[in-house]
């Protein structure tokens, strides 16, 4: 089974929006962390579709190890 590279050993603060729909690059790879552009192509990876609940600031994922995809859940600390 393939790893993500590991974009950055802390979260990303993303100002999300009620009812818009975002994608999670699950790879690592992408340019435009910590959102999809593509670059998973190739590989066993896919982006995470995921549509906010309400206006509000989140904190997702950036070392690809989370087990609460998108969001961070702290396995950063251990990595």
């Amino acid at each position: 089974m393939e790893e993500p590279k590991i974009s950055q050993k802390s979260p990303i603060a993303v100002d999300v929006k009620k009812g818009e729909t975002y994608y999670w690059c699950s790879c690592g790879r992408s340019a435009k962390q910590p959102f999809c552009d593509g670059s998973h192509k190739g590989t066993t990876f896919k982006p995470v579709k995921f549509t906010a609940e309400k206006d509000e600031t989140t904190y997702l994922c950036a070392c690809k190890h989370t087990k609460n995809p998108p969001f961070c859940d702290g396995t950063h600390k251990g990595l």
